[in-house]
């Protein structure tokens, strides 16, 4: 193995600081598809507390467990993304982001965002 070939310790810290960064985002997907499903159930004990009819909120629980699983699986691709990233470094080549990857993250992000906006259009 030659100099030229050892990965440089820049290229290592910043495959762990974008694996940390694939956390974070995992992290927040999980934490905010907790609360969603967390809010409906808050929201039906208020009901009950205020003699009230309790809303039918069947939805915002699917809907932040479906986030929480995203959430597992940005995890989840993260840590294939930094052992192939890993890899590529020691074998002296680049692994960059597949654009299928890339697009069918951000479509569920943007997904995941518009039916964030929609429900808080809906309850105005």
């Amino acid at each position: 193995m030659s100099v030229e070939d050892i990965p440089r310790a820049t290229d290592l810290l910043a495959n762990e600081r974008t694996f940390l960064a694939y956390l974070r985002t995992a992290l927040t997907f999980v934490a905010f598809g907790f609360v969603v499903a967390r809010f409906a159930l808050f929201e039906r004990e208020l009901a009950l507390l205020t003699h009230s009819n309790p809303p039918n909120h069947g939805v915002s629980v699917l809907f932040g467990t479906l986030v929480a699983l995203f959430g597992a699986a940005v995890a989840a691709y993260g840590g294939l993304r930094y052992s192939a990233a890993a890899r590529a470094l020691r074998e002296g080549r680049s692994a960059g982001l597949s654009t299928i990857a890339a697009t069918v993250m951000c479509t569920i992000a943007a997904v995941i965002g518009a039916a964030v906006a929609i429900d808080l259009v809906a309850l105005r």
